[in-house]
């Protein structure tokens, strides 16, 4: 189901958690938040700058966390792939379909790269990176898909339960999709996407290119999603299904088939 672009209007804007405390507004604000507390202001995080070339994290730490030769990053998790710094960027490496080993000398696992911060309070916010994508390539285990490519996670909840909001992908097409867990399904079940809106775009592979995604919920209920590229926004869409995702999560990087460098990694108040 693909739900067109509606019109932006004064009752339905973008409410950012942080805002609506002054003046006329307070009595919105004790609707949407309580009377009682106000929200927390987001706290900004901007990607670290990196001391080295060489492995950050993998997917081998995310499995064996206490092995002493894993690798952890305190602002990182992949859940499957590897990440590298090379030259002031974060890294795919080059990707390949096989299991690392703990310093992904061998093997990078990266034609499924799956990357999300620790932290998980990120609500109505604004994800902006520089990337640099190479076209896609396949493996053994991973042949050609149509969404092959680059996307950013928004409300990161867990691997069944997101935004996705792909900037490049092999068919040339953006989408902004929503994950939820399977009906019944066991927790290690792998979702269910929705797609809420697409427009055809195909960035130009090999070259910098600036992304921005953006979420918030809406005074109507709604939550919105924006993806603009080199400053122009391609979808600017509600999400008014039963399964909207309104708690706060984590945000994130997903490739596939995919070399992916990216820098300039931050995330700040939602802006529409």
């Amino acid at each position: 189901m693909t739900v067109p672009a509606t019109p932006h209007r004064a009752d339905d804007t973008a409410v950012p958690r942080r805002a609506l405390l002054l003046g006329g507004a307070a009595a919105v604000a004790a609707v949407v938040f309580g009377a009682d507390s106000a929200p927390e202001p987001l706290r900004p995080f901007t990607a670290r700058p990196l001391p080295h070339d060489g492995l950050l994290t993998n997917e081998y730490a995310f499995r064996h966390p206490d092995a002493p030769d894993a690798h952890p990053d305190p602002d990182w998790v992949v859940t499957s792939g590897s990440l590298f710094a090379d030259g002031g960027a974060l890294w795919t490496g080059t990707p390949d379909g096989q299991s690392p080993d703990p310093a992904s000398a061998r093997h990078t696992d990266s034609a499924v790269f799956r990357l999300v911060t620790r932290r998980r309070d990120f609500a109505d916010c604004t994800v902006r990176a520089e990337v640099l994508l190479e076209p896609p390539v396949t493996t053994s285990r991973t042949p050609a898909q149509d969404w092959d490519g680059g996307h950013l996670w928004l409300r990161y909840r867990s691997p069944q339960e997101l935004y996705a909001v792909s900037f490049r992908r092999r068919d040339g097409v953006v989408v902004v999709k929503r994950k939820t867990p399977d009906e019944h399904g066991a927790a290690d079940a792998e979702g269910s996407y929705e797609t809420i809106a697409e427009a055809k775009h195909a960035m130009e592979y090999g070259s910098w290119h600036s992304v921005e995604a953006s979420v918030a919920d809406t005074l109507t209920g709604a939550v919105r999603l924006r993806l603009a590229v080199d400053g122009r926004v391609l979808l600017d869409v509600k999400d008014q299904g039963g399964e909207r995702i309104t708690a706060p999560g984590g945000v994130g990087v997903r490739a596939d088939n995919s070399d992916l460098r990216i820098r300039a990694f931050s995330v700040g108040p939602a802006r529409f």
